[in-house]
Formats: C-alpha cells, sequence, structure tokens
C-alpha cells in the first residue's frame, strides 16, 4: 500500500490531468475559465479503483496545501474546482497582470537551448510560459524534461518594463505568454 503523502502525490497528478489536459476522456466539461463540478469530479474519483479512497477532504487538503512541494495547484469556490494554471485545453481565463521579481528562472533540457537562444521561451503545449523564483525550483520543473537541466536566468523586470506581461500563479510560479531571447541570460557552460 502506498504511503498517504504518495496517494496525495498520485491524486494531484490524475486531478491535474482532467482539470488541466483530458476533462473530456473522463466526460467532465470545463467552463470558459477552467471551473468544474466539485461533485462530478468527485463521482470521477470514485467510479475509479485507484482513487476510491479519495475523499472530499482529500481533495480539499491538496486545494489548502499542495502536495508536498508548496505549490497550490488548485482552488476551490463553493461547489466548483480548477486548476489555477499549466492548462494544455484552451480557456479563456485571465490572470491579473502584476509586477515580477527582478529576476525569475527556467529550467529546460539542454536540446531545447538552440531554439529558446533564437526564439525565446514560448508556452510549447501549455497557454503559458512557467517561470520559479529560485534557481533551484527551476532545476526541480526542468528535472522532468531531462535528467541535467539547464536554469536560465530571466530579467522580469526588464522584460516588463519592455511590455512584457507577467502574471502570479503562486507564491512561486509567475506566467508570462512568451519571453524573448533578449531578456535571457545562459548559463556560461550551456
Amino acid at each position: 500500500m502506498s504511503s498517504p503523502s504518495a496517494q496525495m502525490v498520485k491524486l494531484s497528478k490524475f486531478l491535474s490531468l482532467i482539470l488541466r489536459h483530458q476533462p473530456e476522456r473522463f466526460g467532465l466539461k470545463l467552463d470558459e475559465e477552467g471551473w468544474a463540478s466539485l461533485p462530478e469530479v468527485l463521482e470521477i474519483l470514485q467510479g475509479l479503483p485507484n482513487f476510491r479512497w479519495a475523499t472530499r477532504a482529500d481533495v480539499m487538503e491538496l486545494v489548502e496545501k499542495g502536495s508536498g512541494d508548496d505549490k497550490r495547484r488548485f482552488e476551490v469556490a463553493g461547489d466548483r474546482i480548477r486548476a489555477r494554471y499549466g492548462h494544455t485545453v484552451p480557456l479563456h481565463a485571465e490572470l491579473p497582470a502584476c509586477t515580477p521579481p527582478a529576476r525569475l528562472y527556467h529550467g529546460t533540457s539542454p536540446r531545447a537551448l538552440k531554439h529558446i537562444r533564437q526564439e525565446g521561451l514560448r508556452p510549447m503545449r501549455r497557454q503559458y510560459v512557467h517561470l520559479s523564483t529560485d534557481p533551484e525550483t527551476a532545476a526541480r520543473v526542468g528535472a522532468r524534461h531531462a535528467p541535467t537541466p539547464i536554469v536560465l536566468t530571466v530579467r522580469a523586470a526588464e522584460a516588463a518594463e519592455a511590455g512584457i506581461l507577467f502574471h502570479q500563479a503562486d507564491e512561486s510560479t509567475y506566467l508570462a505568454k512568451a519571453i524573448p531571447p533578449e531578456f535571457l541570460e545562459f548559463p556560461e557552460e550551456a
């Protein structure tokens, strides 16, 4: 049997799947801002052998505390739930613009560097480029794409002054539609 924290990580990943990427696969409908019916999400969980253990309290724990990495990926309002960011399904929700810190960071694979040097950072299959407030978090995120990720520094304040809009998804994650290469710093070894 998995430990409770391992179960919660699996639950978080599954909620990301149905609320960010493949709601239609489970017959779930998202509104234009990404909201879904919480009772319907709980019904889907109860219908899957791997998640019959999951209760509303478990989902609410993920909403309030995250899955152990300090990222609050979901929010609940009444009987509705949504992923706060990271969608691959098209939505029309727009987070309010904010003033970013002077520097943000982005972890990526070494094989993507040539393209990034030419085109900058692009959201690829998502709606936004995800940026971290510290290089360690960016390296952890980049490790999903490569065993030895490269961490780029984004001169965010300078980019914002030039008209790039930033949005704060949570305490440690900022979003932008794209970051042109002139606002990126590459490590010397990259």
